[in-house]
């Protein structure tokens, strides 16, 4: 499985966001791309479900 990468940014109008770094596995060719997402830090483990 491959590794999942968050990092904590600061806070803008009273919402902290998180950047998602997810590797994806392309079903084609087989190999990996890298998946980013700016969520709030309250979503990070539902965007990682996906």
């Amino acid at each position: 499985m491959a590794k999942k990468v968050v990092a904590t940014l600061k806070k803008e109008g009273g919402v902290t966001y998180a950047k998602v770094i997810k590797a994806v596995k392309s079903e084609k060719t087989g190999a990996y791309t890298f998946r980013e997402e700016m969520v709030p830090t309250t979503a990070v483990q539902d965007t990682l479900k996906k």
